[in-house]
């Protein structure tokens, strides 16, 4: 008896049951990875407001990273994007809606807007990514442990800490890190 050949067992024909079966389990695989990056890894997002122009833009596509903040905590002018806390759900926002702002301050610092300037530990912040200068002021305060003070680039037309207070850090989904769509945006997101 003669062994087949690579030739003769690749010219063999699979039956079509068998290729739907084999490209069946293939999408089914392919679907489940995509939803375990999703979960755990990377997703995309939206940027629906004009809260972070000019950094992002209405309409802007970006993809939020989700592991680094498993392993360090935020830091000072990361961008991230988090569910709402509790005292915007209170208002009628849902949780499962997403909103976008920068982290100006961390926990145990102090923030203050004075005369159109952000003042972190009382020291004025160079802010050159802001679209305008805030137009209201903000008594300095301290940010509790275990929360963060964030900010729209858009100082005059964002809802973010100035108005509703501090963002428990465990609310944060993840950080955004670039754009994808539209194309004229494409790149890293600063």
């Amino acid at each position: 008896m003669t062994k087949p050949t690579e030739t003769s067992i690749s010219s063999q024909k699979i039956p079509l049951w068998t290729q739907i079966k084999e490209n069946f389990g293939i999408v089914i695989i392919g679907l489940i990875l995509a939803v375990l990056i999703r979960i755990f890894i990377a997703e995309p997002r939206f940027i629906p407001s004009e809260s972070m122009y000019p950094t992002l833009d209405i309409g802007d596509r970006l993809v939020v990273e989700k592991v680094s903040y498993r392993f360090t905590k935020p830091k000072d002018q990361d961008i991230v994007v988090f569910t709402p806390p509790p005292q915007l759900q209170v208002l009628g926002y849902d949780a499962s809606q997403a909103f976008i702002k920068r982290i100006i301050a961390q926990e145990k610092e102090t923030v203050a807007v004075k005369e159109g300037i952000v003042y972190v530990n009382g020291i004025a912040t160079k802010e050159e990514y802001i679209f305008e200068n805030p137009e209201y002021s903000l008594d300095t305060i301290e940010i509790p442990k275990g929360y963060v003070f964030v900010m729209g680039d858009n100082r005059n037309n964002s809802n973010d800490s100035h108005i509703w207070g501090f963002l428990p850090q465990e609310n944060i989904i993840g950080k955004a890190i670039f754009t994808f769509w539209p194309l004229k945006h494409f790149g890293k997101i600063n």
